[in-house]
């Protein structure tokens, strides 16, 4: 009884605003007191206002009042300190307002040490004991401090859910399997939390690839930048020695050319610095969600975890490593100069000639959004014609080695070994690397829309000559008004509205490959993303019937 009256003499005894014993008591006008200090910050900063009010009461005073320190409280604090204040549980160990609080204790409430999934209660240390002590409790399993021991219930059978269902997504109590979810698949909670985990812990590989991917390519643009700042020195220093022989008419010249360098370098390195910028802000987020999918992973009650996950903002797509064309700046500017020099200094005295910076612009290249509209795409299109080196012998090529047609002869073709010898397919004569759409017409019972390595097999009755059987080539079978996807000898079906018109969408560098239906309007058919290691070349196969033909479409 003796403490729990100490305990109420310091609360009654404590400033309201900094929670601990009152020091330099004040009172102000409304009678309530505060510490010296905590009362003149406070008011400080209402300064301008001109009205100042009490914390508690919220009661205003104009002007500000003048407070005295209260000799009679000091005196009263001093004296609880000398009578076994200092027994009482300090300030800190309370719960305040965002700390989880004791279920047990009474009054005053302790900041909660631990929560109980079996009891759903939270317990400060000396109410935990039990849990430690009694073989009844040993078994119960105890979380960090959490206030959301509520959400792990039922709401239909007051019960603790220790189960998920996974037809419905949901975590669900060990009756529900009996009622609401009778035949669903169902699992234990932990085992769901097990699952999940592994996923986690593939997305968190991901984005740590990602981030060592993004932090080379910031080494690479440094680089790229230094090298800029190079180039551009030296072509000053070329240019000046160059001027410095001319006449007068040509030293403004120098000046101008000086000027244009300088101009382009800031240009240049501009737009690297911008690059680098994305791609630290990219750096950023990968390791912002990094960290959330770490604390997420290290949440011991399966019930929040399996409550926060759904919450989780997918995975952005990652974006493929910045390619870096080799440097040629300003080196045409020596020869542009010299030029001038050598030849135009006699017309340089009649009229003004300009000398340009030529391929300056640096070239690098982050991957492109793939387009959204038929325009979009025509963008990237490309002239693709077919190699007669390599048609199977029963197929004529016309329309400019844009159409191939199979016929009922074989055709007096030379024998080349890049020549398909038992299968009615044909590559193009174009490599395709960057950025490429071209579109397919077919005719007949069917048509495979290819793209393939150079170096596929294309002798003998193997499968593995066959587009879409082996490791080197995609291809979209479209035959008897349907689809099918074939790589790496995996058939996929694919559905999609039926047309006669394929057009095939190509980012090398971003190893993504796009087929869609086209017809009024374009719909997306089937989407590979992989690593492209080779040139590709696009393909056709026509299935045999007399007359029937595919043709790589002209496009405008």
């Amino acid at each position: 009884m003796e403490q729990k009256g100490v305990q109420l003499d310091r609360e009654t005894f404590s400033c309201s605003i900094c929670l601990d014993l009152l020091k330099d008591p004040v009172t102000t006008p409304c009678g309530h007191s505060y510490c010296m200090n905590c009362i003149k910050d406070t008011w400080d900063g209402e300064d301008g206002k001109y009205i100042y009010s009490c914390p508690q009461c919220r009661q205003s005073f104009t002007p500000r009042p003048v407070l005295l320190k209260s000799t009679m409280l000091a005196d009263l604090v001093e004296e609880l300190k000398k009578t076994g204040l200092q027994a009482a549980p300090a300030d800190h160990c309370y719960a305040g307002a965002e700390d989880v609080a004791c279920d047990v204790c009474t009054g005053r409430k302790l900041k909660a040490h631990k929560s109980c999934l079996q009891c759903l209660a939270s317990f400060c240390e000396k109410h935990l004991q039990p849990h430690y002590e009694s073989e009844t409790f040993k078994k119960h399993k105890l979380v960090e401090p959490s206030k959301k021991l509520q959400e792990n219930v039922c709401s239909h059978h007051d019960e603790v859910m220790k189960m998920f269902c996974r037809t419905d997504q949901q975590l669900i109590c060990y009756l529900c399997p009996v009622e609401e979810h009778k035949g669903h698949d169902t699992v234990s909670a932990a085992a769901e939390r097990a699952e999940r985990q592994r996923e986690l812990e593939g997305s968190r590989q991901n984005i740590q690839q990602r981030i060592q991917d993004r932090e080379k390519d910031v080494k690479l643009l440094q680089q790229q930048a230094e090298a800029i700042s190079l180039s551009a020195d030296k072509a000053v220093e070329d240019s000046e020695k160059i001027f410095t022989e001319l006449i007068r008419l040509l030293e403004k010249r120098s000046s101008d050319v000086k000027q244009q360098v300088r101009s382009q370098q800031k240009s240049e390195e501009s737009r690297v610095r911008e690059l680098q910028e994305k791609l630290e802000q990219e750096i950023t987020e990968l390791k912002r969600k990094d960290a959330e999918l770490e604390k997420l992973s290290h949440t011991e009650d399966h019930t929040q975890f399996l409550h926060n996950y759904p919450s989780l903002s997918p995975l952005s797509q990652s974006a493929s490593s910045i390619h870096i064309c080799p440097l040629s700046c300003f080196e045409d500017v020596t020869a542009a100069v010299s030029e001038v020099r050598d030849k135009l200094q006699d017309v340089l005295r009649e009229k003004r000639t300009n000398v340009s910076l030529t391929g300056t612009e640096v070239d690098v290249l982050l991957p492109q959004p793939e387009p959204k509209t038929r325009a979009g795409f025509l963008k990237y299109s490309r002239e693709i014609t077919l190699d007669p080196n390599t048609a199977y012998t029963q197929l004529l090529l016309s329309e400019g080695n844009r159409r191939a047609t199979v016929m009922g002869q074989h055709q007096s073709h030379s024998s080349h070994p890049d020549r398909f010898s038992n299968w009615f397919q044909v590559l193009s004569r174009e490599s395709l690397t960057g950025c490429c759409y071209w579109e397919v017409e077919r005719r007949g019972r069917g048509v495979s829309v290819v793209v393939s390595y150079k170096n596929i097999s294309r002798a003998g009755r193997l499968i593995e000559c066959v587009f879409g059987r082996n490791g080197k080539s995609w291809a979209l079978y479209c035959e008897d008004n349907s689809y099918i996807f074939w790589s790496n000898k995996v058939r996929t079906p694919v559905s999609g509205p039926w047309s006669s018109r394929v057009g095939v969408y190509l980012d090398h560098s971003a190893g993504i490959l796009s087929f869609y239906s086209v017809s009024e309007t374009m719909t997306l058919l089937h989407r590979v993303q992989t690593t492209f290691t080779q040139p590709l070349y696009a393909g056709l196969r026509v299935y045999w019937s007399s007359g029937a033909s595919a043709e790589l479409c002209k496009l405008k």
